[in-house]
């Protein structure tokens, strides 16, 4: 559990949360909304244990009975929310767990808090329950929903929920904690901060994997040779380098940065834009090879099979489609 000195960047939404806290005046539901590894679930964690702590000091303190009970996940009144399916929060499940136990008061904290990591799976019906919920709460209720897609909930929910919009941070801020905090090496801070683009989490997945340099020049090296390769060729050196979603939606990452290049560089020709500037020329070339609409195209089939891993759609499928884009 960190303390919110701890958490790197989101300063506003930091002190917004802390006056909460202070003042004992949490707003009875939140949207902490921004991409997977940005910082919501460790956010949401610390304004919990804030919430529920029972020092008259800093807060979380880390040494109450409560903040003890919330870091070995025993603290009775803090409900994470849980689904059986990959894909799905039912209408049940809510009601289960959030509905039907939201009148019964807290057992020792002056909060019940629910906590909904990714909240956009709930269907209508599981919606339409928790806005009945929400609507009309005990005072000493507070949900907090987590999600990566804020589009797909209810605009009444919406409108009923303070939205805390969770943004990128500056590859500054993400190389400087992984080389002072992760004791990871300049070079390696440096190219995980920039193919991260400001997600802290995905930066350290970056930079704790042995494999991410060599990872990164294998996609680079199929890229170079999109116009040499057939479909097939392309999906086999993906699969060697594995089949996971977690490490899938990073190699179409690492591609959709490329071709954001491409992009940059067709629009502009500065090469001091471009996260891949030792890749100019290649880049040059594509950029050459390529029309606005066939970029688009592109960057649009990646955003696709992202949406398809999501959906467990079946791998090789998923990726033949996006493969077949870079060959239209």
């Amino acid at each position: 559990m960190l303390k919110f000195s701890e958490i790197v960047g989101h300063e506003q939404i930091k002190d917004h949360l802390q006056t909460a806290v202070r003042e004992n005046k949490p707003f009875h539901a939140y949207i902490f909304q921004g991409e997977t590894g940005v910082g919501k679930e460790n956010m949401a964690k610390t304004f919990a244990a804030a919430l529920q702590c029972q020092n008259q000091g800093e807060k979380p303190c880390g040494e109450c009975v409560s903040c003890h009970q919330f870091e070995s996940g025993n603290q009775p009144d803090v409900i994470w929310v849980q689904h059986e399916k990959a894909n799905l929060i039912t209408v049940s499940e809510i009601r289960e767990q959030v509905c039907n136990t939201m009148d019964i008061k807290p057992f020792a904290s002056p909060y019940k808090i629910y906590i909904v990591p990714e909240a956009e799976k709930m269907n209508e019906q599981a919606q339409n329950a928790l806005l009945k919920t929400i609507e009309e709460p005990p005072e000493y209720g507070v949900v907090i929903l987590l999600t990566s897609n804020i589009t797909a909930l209810l605009p009444t929910i919406q409108s009923r929920c303070l939205i805390m919009e969770f943004r990128p941070l500056s590859n500054s801020i993400v190389e400087e904690f992984l080389r002072t905090q992760g004791q990871v090496p300049d070079y390696l801070a440096k190219a995980s901060a920039a193919f991260a683009q400001g997600n802290l989490g995905k930066a350290m997945r970056y930079a704790k994997s042995e494999d991410f340099i060599e990872t990164k020049d294998m996609i680079l090296n199929l890229l170079r040779h999109v116009q040499d390769m057939t479909v097939s060729d392309m999906l086999e050196n993906i699969k060697e380098l594995g089949t996971r979603k977690d490490e899938v939606r990073d190699y179409i990452d690492l591609m959709e940065l490329w071709y954001r290049d491409v992009l940059i560089f067709k629009a502009t020709k500065n090469i001091n834009q471009l996260i891949f500037q030792d890749e100019s020329t290649n880049i040059a070339k594509e950029a050459s090879l390529r029309g606005y609409e066939q970029i688009e195209h592109i960057m649009q089939a990646f955003e696709k099979a992202k949406v398809r891993l999501k959906a467990n759609v079946n791998f090789e499928v998923t990726m033949e489609l996006m493969l077949m884009a870079l060959k239209d």
